[in-house]
């Protein structure tokens, strides 16, 4: 895919930073859309389906954390990738962020130039796992898509934030497998990722209470593996 055909959604109350951003942005290539809220930041996710979207957590009207959430539900968007940019550093955001199905979290103030970079690590990752990905994986009752980005567990559909179908399929490549929690890192969000601690947790948590906590378990010290 090339430069030009990559749809960016920058979604931020802050005028300043909606012109800086979107005009380097726009300076490499990419199609950018700009929202001042939530509530327009959703309408335009559904409207102009991005394959990126710089969301802003502290907005008035609906804050980011919520739209987040609305977006990762809404049909067509589930292969989004969604990244904040805030100025609130604290954990206990970061958190409630990737809960909330986000695939990064960048920390105001950041310089343009790195930020650019940091949206074409994100892209290119993106680009990577669609070129490895098998089609097709059967694991005991679950049949994972990754063509389409579905899940199936004894019939029925699942829908999984991206990088929680991202941490399924690794887990289930291999199950009994004991993955370190450092390769999960690396596999599921990328070097290039600063990501707390309890990131791996808080999506284990989520797949626990989607697929069945029976198939998860965790190897103390160590990381996850996925059990039949």
């Amino acid at each position: 895919m090339d430069t030009k055909d990559i749809k960016i959604l920058l979604v931020d109350d802050e005028p300043d930073i909606l012109e800086i951003v979107s005009y380097n942005l726009s300076a490499e290539g990419y199609q950018v859309y700009t929202a001042k809220n939530g509530v327009e930041g959703v309408a335009k996710a559904k409207k102009k389906t991005p394959h990126l979207i710089i969301l802003d957590v502290m907005m008035p009207e609906m804050d980011g954390i919520e739209a987040c959430e609305i977006i990762r539900n809404t049909s067509g968007l589930e292969n989004t990738i969604i990244t904040f940019l805030t100025a609130r550093g604290e954990d206990y955001s970061q958190v409630a962020g990737f809960d909330a199905g986000a695939d990064d979290y960048i920390t105001k103030p950041i310089k343009p130039k790195v930020l650019v970079s940091k949206v074409k690590a994100l892209l290119r990752r993106l680009k990577e796992e669609k070129k490895e990905a098998e089609e097709i994986i059967k694991v005991g009752t679950i049949i994972i898509n990754r063509e389409e980005y579905k899940i199936i567990n004894k019939g029925e559909e699942i829908v999984l934030p991206r990088k929680e179908f991202e941490l399924l399929s690794l887990l289930t490549s291999k199950p009994n497998k004991v993955f370190k929690r450092e390769v999960i890192m690396d596999k599921v969000w990328g070097n290039e990722v600063v990501v707390g601690g309890r990131t791996i947790d808080v999506h284990i948590r989520k797949l626990r209470e989607k697929i069945g906590d029976d198939n998860f378990k965790t190897v103390k010290g160590v990381g996850y593996k996925f059990v039949l």
